[in-house]
């Protein structure tokens, strides 16, 4: 009697990869955008990414969520809510009603500017940071030194998705990093 191959289960991580889509081209030629939608926009697939993110910090002390424009929003305001702390936007220059400080960056095809209220970190509070996607890590750095400069200690910075091959982590060899999929 021939059996059957054993059914494989997929890893939370799989699932997530699976459904992340490439989009060519966006938003420039040559480069190839990771789509997280797909994963946003499944009911089930959503609330696992925010649990994988989560999870790890649940017996941590975290203060605040610092979430970065735009999709970091989504993200980082979950987590937070799961984690039963604050959270706080680290937006495109302009776009914040307070007054704010800023932090000039570039990233793989440009350069842009990020803003944080001045008074959206406490000195001394354990901040986590969330964002979709690590690239070249110069969006997360420049979150980072905001939050550094109003006195905030980053306990980790943690993504959905890592695009590895563009070395993200050299430009944040100062923080703790995790990801949940890795290309």
């Amino acid at each position: 009697m021939l059996k059957s191959p054993p059914m494989q289960t997929l890893t939370v991580q799989d699932e997530i990869r699976n459904a992340i889509r490439d989009v060519p081209d966006f938003p420039k030629p040559g480069i190839v955008f990771k789509d997280i939608m797909p994963v946003l926009s499944d009911k089930i697939l959503f609330r696992k990414a925010i649990h994988v993110l989560s999870d790890p910090f649940m017996n941590r002390k975290v203060d605040v969520v610092v979430g970065i424009d735009a999709r970091g929003f989504i993200l980082g305001g979950a987590v937070a809510y799961k984690l039963g702390c604050g959270f706080v936007p680290v937006r495109k220059k302009g776009k914040l009603p307070y007054k704010c400080i800023e932090q000039s960056y570039t990233l793989e095809y440009g350069a842009n500017t990020v803003a944080l209220h001045e008074d959206a970190i406490r000195p001394g509070s354990q901040v986590l940071i969330v964002d979709d996607l690590l690239a070249t890590g110069g969006t997360s750095a420049a979150a980072a030194q905001l939050v550094e400069r109003l006195g905030g200690r980053i306990i980790e910075i943690t993504f959905l998705v890592e695009l590895s091959f563009l070395h993200g982590r050299k430009n944040l060899s100062n923080y703790k990093l995790s990801s949940t999929v890795v290309y």
